[in-house]
């Protein structure tokens, strides 16, 4: 130990006369951390008082034997689950604790000069006491580190239960307006509930934060989440995906007590969307009754086997035929721009939807023709379409 050999009796002296005066440097160091940390005005007297005694303690400690604790020494976790729960950032953490440790080492210095320490042992343990504000910062932010992320991780939690229960019809009344308060959702409002899925390399989180940015826009409400791979959620409005490639189902607006039966309906949107490889976000205005040719494979077999099997016999001028058939109902049954987008004569196209009639034996000037038709070549589509390949985005 540095100094004279005499040199502990005063130190134990300077130790005794440091800790007469924890009370009044603590309420000293209370008013100065209301000032300059805000955020500790949100930690009650009684607390901030046990944590400055256990500081202030281990300081003395540290004055009185010379050496300073391992990290693994510093318990801290529960205090930083408090502090994080108080929402108390980790850098006003790290500044009340130097306070303290800095109002610590000011009141060494003056009760060794009161008293004469040997200047050695004043050089030494003020670097104990820099040393113990270095290791306890450490230690203080690795802990409330930990502490956010399992504070984020249960918050996220609370979050993913409340939306399963709400996008399932399982919460009551109370239930939905209590969690709307907590999440910024108006009860008042409508919603819908949207289901969506990545189609490239944007994962699941990143589209979640994406459309749940997109969808708070212009004080819009939005609440969203990564369920099973998709991210699920309600919307105020059309969410806007940018270039991220993905395909959602949006359901339709209706309020947050009835918002289970927009999410069933939002489910059956992006099985469809997907079913026919497209990408972006589709309500039931975008799909319409292609939804149910999705969910009708027994009613698409039917038709397939009445409109479109008989072409099969006549092979690839079958092909040819059906190919036809397509542009005259897309085109909205004009023979001439049929025969323009086809490079062919007017009169191609005439013999080919007449082959057509006698084929199956319809006219394609019966409106129950034109429907059921235009259903067996949707589903005719869905079979078709190669297995992962991606339709246009709309």
């Amino acid at each position: 130990m540095p100094g004279q050999p005499g040199a502990a009796v005063p130190l134990e002296r300077v130790v005794a006369a440091m800790a007469v005066h924890q009370r009044q440097v603590g309420g000293r160091l209370h008013a100065d951390l209301t000032v300059h940390v805000p955020s500790y005005r949100a930690v009650p007297r009684e607390l901030l008082d046990q944590i400055w005694h256990r500081h202030f303690q281990r300081a003395l400690a540290v004055v009185r034997e010379g050496t300073v604790p391992a990290p693994e020494d510093f318990d801290e976790a529960e205090v930083a689950r408090d502090r994080v729960a108080r929402g108390v950032p980790l850098g006003d953490g790290l500044r009340a604790f130097r306070r303290a440790l800095s109002a610590i080492r000011d009141l060494f210095l003056a009760e060794a000069a009161e008293h004469g320490l040997d200047p050695g042992l004043v050089v030494d343990r003020t670097k104990c006491l820099w040393e113990l504000t270095d290791v306890a910062s450490l230690q203080i932010a690795a802990v409330h580190r930990q502490a956010e992320i399992a504070s984020a991780l249960v918050d996220a939690r609370r979050r993913a239960d409340f939306l399963r229960g709400l996008l399932h019809g399982t919460l009551s009344a109370p239930e939905i307006h209590s969690g709307a308060a907590i999440y910024g959702l108006d009860p008042a409002r409508p919603y819908r509930a949207v289901r969506a899925v990545p189609a490239g390399n944007v994962g699941p989180e990143s589209l979640e934060r994406s459309l749940e940015s997109s969808g708070r826009r212009n004080g819009r409400g939005a609440l969203l989440t990564v369920l099973d791979e998709a991210v699920v959620g309600v919307v105020e409005d059309l969410p806007q995906t940018g270039d991220l490639e993905v395909t959602a189902g949006l359901g339709p607006p209706t309020d947050l007590t009835a918002v289970h039966r927009s999410f069933r309906a939002a489910g059956r949107l992006l099985e469809a969307a997907r079913a026919y490889g497209l990408r972006g976000v589709y309500d039931l205005g975008g799909l319409s009754w292609r939804v149910a040719v999705v969910a009708e494979p027994e009613l698409c077999a039917l038709l397939l086997d009445r409109y479109l099997r008989p072409l099969e016999a006549e092979g690839e001028f079958g092909a040819l035929i059906e190919e036809s058939v397509r542009k005259y109902l897309e085109t909205g049954r004009h023979i001439r721009e049929v025969a323009r987008s086809s490079h062919i004569h007017v009169n191609t196209v005439r013999y080919r939807l007449r082959r057509f009639e006698e084929l199956t034996g319809t006219s394609l000037d019966a409106p129950d023709t034109v429907v059921e038709l235009s259903w067996a070549l949707a589903a005719r589509q869905l079979r078709t379409r190669p297995r992962g390949s991606e339709g246009p985005a709309r």
